[in-house]
């Protein structure tokens, strides 16, 4: 069986691998844009499964992976900072709240389909002071992802608790992507 994830995000692909799967990335060449659900958690989902069923239709003979991460606060969604002015932005009014990180997968092939949603509270900070948020935004390392940081980098300092999925914060729930593999056939170290 193969594997192939709807994305070209190396922390996704990283992930995959490390966990002992044989994966490729393709660019699902799919607009995210018009595609709003009715909420964080549906946004996600439909985001997730129109990137899996896209690659789907070029690889049916693979298992394809689609995923889709939103972080928001209450229905403000945080998508990738602008520019730095946005970054500090974002990152100041984050400052003491707790926001959620949802990770919505879609996994299709020559099989039962499956679908599931992950999702992880992070806590910041209240103590974070400006300078350290500027020499944050200065660093660049949370300028390309979804909510302005990456929390299994530097990004570590802005957090004080993460409650739920750690897997999720880096960008996929391994543990269920891996469980509906396994439900679906797959056994670690089978080729």
């Amino acid at each position: 069986m193969r594997l192939v994830l709807a994305s070209t995000s190396p922390w996704r692909l990283r992930m995959l691998r490390d966990a002992g799967l044989d994966v490729s990335g393709v660019a699902p060449g799919v607009d995210e844009e018009p595609l709003v659900g009715d909420g964080p958690v549906v946004t996600a989902a439909l985001r997730a499964r129109a990137k899996a069923e896209a690659v789907a239709t070029r690889h049916p003979d693979a298992w394809v992976l689609g995923a889709d991460q939103v972080v928001h606060a209450g229905d403000e969604v945080f998508g990738k900072p602008r520019d730095p002015v946005d970054h500090l932005a974002r990152l100041r009014s984050l400052r003491g709240e707790t926001h959620a990180l949802v990770t919505a997968w879609s996994l299709r092939g020559p099989g039962l389909p499956a679908d599931g949603v992950c999702t992880t509270r992070m806590v910041v900070r209240a103590d974070l002071t400006d300078a350290e948020l500027e020499a944050y935004v200065r660093s660049g390392e949370g300028s390309g992802c979804a909510g302005g940081y990456a929390a299994e980098g530097q990004g570590a300092f802005l957090f004080r608790a993460v409650e739920g999925d750690w897997f999720n914060v880096i960008g996929l729930p391994l543990l269920d992507v891996v469980g509906a593999l396994r439900a679906r056939g797959w056994r670690y170290g089978a080729g």
